[in-house]
């Protein structure tokens, strides 16, 4: 009963906003193009963005579908998913959060789309095979509930009107009404709020007109959303889908002096409380850094030098990250108030083995799934299938090789039949030294940074022609 309520409720809902006036405010003299440059410029910052997680099969009466292994992957060189059309609905906003480049205070070019821009530049470029879904996030144009009502307008003629079944992720703005956010929910295949930083300190600090309450309301509706979504799907075969591919958020890293351990405890607080599928880690970038603007005398963002953005701690928390979701870790146990951070040139879980040597090396062939994991250099699969191999025989270093196992790190803390694969000595200082002449392979980012995100057309002059062909089909 609940569910036939809820379902003709929405349907009226969407009945009024099919028959409603839309617009963005005041017009704009901008041409579609420039809106896009724009825009899509102003999406690079956000990296909350990723579009596995679903398994959903069109109907067969629209575009596109969700199958898992129908999403193509195309990374930047410093990892960011490009696969989709990534763009802000709008850079106009009424918040002034110091390390945004869209804040209020700053001179930049602003520009909105309209749903209908939105939905022509989407369907147009999945026809030409250019992405396979959309990354939709939005500045605060003039209210949260306005601006959310703008981007459920957006999904509901993509999903209605041009019958796109493919993969929509899409950011819920903070303060919005709950009512909207649901609507928008049973729109999308994910949803994320970014929480901006890891503290509320933090927040208070660089985004006074945001508070954390706000943030954690939405995601505490998005989770209860999809729990009592999953109950209705098992009463009604056919129900709608709330948020299927789960919700994720963005934490900015180096903005504020938290530690290593202040971030992963409030991602492993994420993960537990509200079900979040990723926590995204963004290495800061002060994009604010040279301009003349208002009202930010205060000096309260790190200034970076020629080493640019700390995207080696960025990558570094990703692999913490890691081991939190699938290797059976806990942020107590990677870092500690003593020692609240990375070693930057080791990657975390050789930085805890060198800390808990005591407990190596492990025996290959007894030792249980829990241990092999946090051995360096075995990873879930490869510990899952020496599990299955040693059952039938004894293993031996080659037979690990085989299997996956990367033993430029590893053999320093296994054995196979009581041996070591060469002598080496169980100390932190001798292991350290081998460990960095191995010259772990690191993100091309790392090496060589770069802020500019590859466009639909990466190589490709970009051009009014080009994507009036685009629109006009």
């Amino acid at each position: 009963m609940n569910q036939i309520m809820n379902t003709k409720r929405l349907d009226m809902r969407e009945d009024r906003m099919e028959n409603a006036v839309w617009h963005t405010g005041e017009k704009s003299d901008l041409s579609i193009q420039e809106k896009l440059n724009i825009l899509t410029d102003a999406a690079k910052y956000d990296v909350a963005c990723t579009s596995s997680g679903v398994d959903r099969k069109g109907d067969g009466t629209g575009i596109g579908n969700c199958k898992a292994s129908g999403i193509c992957h195309s990374f930047s060189s410093d990892g960011r998913c490009i696969s989709l059309l990534k763009i802000l609905f709008t850079n106009e906003c009424i918040f002034d959060c110091k390390y945004c480049l869209n804040r209020s205070s700053n001179d930049v070019p602003r520009a909105s789309f309209t749903p209908e821009e939105v939905c022509t530049l989407m369907i147009e470029f999945y026809r030409r095979n250019y992405i396979e879904g959309l990354f939709l996030s939005s500045g605060i144009l003039k209210s949260p509930d306005y601006t959310m009502e703008l981007i459920y307008k957006t999904l509901y003629l993509l999903r209605k009107k041009y019958r796109f079944q493919g993969y929509i992720h899409v950011k819920a703005i903070p303060g919005a009404s709950p009512e909207l956010i649901r609507m928008t929910g049973f729109l999308a295949d994910r949803m994320s709020v970014n929480l901006e930083l890891p503290t509320a300190e933090g927040l208070r600090k660089l985004a006074p007109h945001k508070n954390r309450k706000n943030i954690l309301t939405p995601m505490r509706m998005v989770q209860n959303g999809r729990e009592a979504n999953k109950e209705e799907l098992k009463l009604y075969r056919n129900a709608p889908q709330f948020v299927p591919a789960g919700q994720s958020t963005q934490m900015i890293i180096g903005a504020t002096p938290d530690t290593d351990y202040q971030i992963l405890n409030v991602a492993e607080s994420l993960y537990q409380k509200f079900a979040l599928k990723r926590v995204f880690y963004s290495a800061f970038v002060n994009v604010n850094q040279g301009r003349v603007y208002r009202n930010d005398q205060e000096g309260l963002l790190p200034v970076q030098g020629e080493e640019g953005p700390p995207l080696l701690r960025e990558h570094r928390l990703y692999q913490a990250d890691w081991l939190l979701r699938f290797y059976q870790f806990e942020a107590s146990e990677l870092l500690s108030e003593d020692q609240p951070n990375f070693n930057i040139w080791l990657d975390p879980k050789c930085h805890w083995a060198l800390k808990h040597l005591e407990i190596f090396p492990v025996e290959v062939n007894r030792a249980d799934y829990h241990t092999l994991l946090r051995v360096p250099g075995v990873g879930y699969r490869s510990a899952s299938r020496i599990v299955k191999a040693r059952r039938i025989a004894p293993l031996t270093f080659e037979d690990l090789r085989k299997i996956g196992v990367v033993l430029k790190r590893a053999l320093y803390f296994l054995t196979c039949n009581g041996k070591m694969m060469y002598p080496v000595k169980v100390e932190e200082d001798y292991i350290t030294r081998n460990l960095l002449n191995t010259k772990e392979r690191l993100p091309d980012s790392v090496s060589g940074i770069t802020f500019k995100q590859l466009s639909l057309f990466d190589d490709v002059s970009f051009q009014k022609e080009n994507l009036q062909e685009v629109i006009s089909g």
